[in-house]
């Protein structure tokens, strides 16, 4: 049922005044105004989640099937669920200028092995990083295990470690709750990434949005309540894990980071840039992180210009060849005012950033050769 209109005190005793005047005179006989047409919608039925705007603006709208230079995609996952789909990816990358994924499997054991095996038919075009085991992280004697598992899991072929997920609750999405990337029990797991030359994809907090209240305020709304944190009980807030974030990257200065989806601080991407000056070991990939940068694109281009050699090219949306071109677009092209709502959830609309080349190079494949040239192959 709708809300009553709310009236202003002048209003409330003027309807009051009125009222027995309006009791004495004769019923309006005219017929009430005609309902709008059944095919016509209207502004005060259409909801949110079904908003669609289209740009009617008359300016250029560029299409970018394939990259202008290859690429290390440095964050995506097992998305292929058959040997079939491996290799339609394959072709999907060649056609689109990708010229290596990497799988970030998230798991140990059996199910890092079946990924593995998956994926290692293409050596050259895959590689697969693995987890942390955190079985057992809350009895007396965590460790020694985990750390075996890593260097099981190495000497299978892994890659690196990742993704490590922390949204606020404790490692493994929550799973290990309570034991965040700064826990001292995870000490001897970053210190043998460091041995081991893996690096370690890092992923704190969630964009600033799924923190904030659901309300008329947040402009963000249309994905953060899908991914809302703000009912959260016990949950460690944005600004704290940013906090965990240093504690864990600074505690470690020989193992190699990457904050994925630009620490999720897109919103400040000025305390991130803090973040990369105190610690020449971390890194940033800009995965499915599009959306919430393609709004302020002259700001974060001069971020990008900046930072150009340690942020990293990253897609973490399946491997569609529409979902690559709509990166392309934001790196590549100036376009302006173009919506991608069903890709990624908001409602705003996106500008590109007209990365000059020699950005792009860095990004899309240069800055994770250098990362990938530091690590040690198994001894066999």
């Amino acid at each position: 049922m709708d809300k009553p209109k709310s009236l202003s005190r002048r209003s409330f005793f003027g309807v009051v005044a009125a009222a027995p005047l309006a009791a004495a005179l004769p019923v309006d006989s005219a017929p009430p105004p005609a309902a709008p047409p059944a095919s016509e919608e209207s502004p005060n039925t259409i909801l949110l989640k079904d908003y669609r705007p289209r740009s009617l603006y008359k300016i250029p709208q560029t299409h970018i099937p394939k990259a202008k230079f290859p690429i290390i995609d440095v964050h995506s996952h097992d998305y292929a669920k058959t040997d079939a789909d491996v290799a339609q990816w394959v072709r999907i990358m060649e056609d689109v200028g990708v010229e290596r994924t990497v799988i970030l499997s998230g798991t140990t054991g059996a199910r890092f092995d079946a990924i593995y095996a998956k994926y290692s038919k293409y050596p050259t075009r895959f590689e697969i990083w693995c987890d942390f085991d955190t079985a057992g992280y809350d009895r007396p004697g965590y460790g020694p295990a985990a750390v075996r598992e890593l260097e099981r899991c190495y000497r299978k072929g892994a890659k690196g470690v990742g993704e490590l997920g922390d949204k606020g609750k404790g490692l493994n999405w929550g799973k290990a709750a309570g034991m965040h990337p700064d826990d001292p029990r995870l000490d001897p797991l970053f210190e043998k990434c460091a041995e081991l030359g893996m690096p370690v994809n890092l992923h704190v907090a969630d964009p600033i949005w799924m923190y904030e209240k659901m309300d008329l305020h947040n402009d963000g709304l249309m994905n953060a309540y899908q991914w809302r944190l703000d009912n959260q009980p016990g949950i460690v807030g944005h600004s704290g894990m940013m906090e965990i974030l240093e504690r864990t990257v600074r505690r470690h200065p020989q193992t190699t980071f990457i904050a994925c989806h630009l620490a999720n601080l897109c919103y400040d991407l000025s305390r991130l840039a803090g973040l990369l000056d105190r610690n020449p070991n971390l890194h940033a990939d800009i995965s499915a992180r599009y959306a919430e940068t393609a709004t302020i694109p002259r700001f974060v281009s001069k971020f990008y210009a900046k930072y150009a050699d340690r942020l990293l090219y990253g897609t973490d949306m399946g491997f569609d060849p529409h979902m690559y071109s709509i990166t392309f677009r934001q790196l590549e092209s100036l376009d302006e005012h173009f919506y991608e709502i069903d890709q990624f959830g908001y409602h705003w609309s996106m500008n590109g950033f007209g990365l000059p080349d020699s950005i792009l190079r860095q990004v899309y494949r240069e800055n994770a050769l250098k990362i990938f040239r530091s690590r040690k192959e198994p001894a066999v």
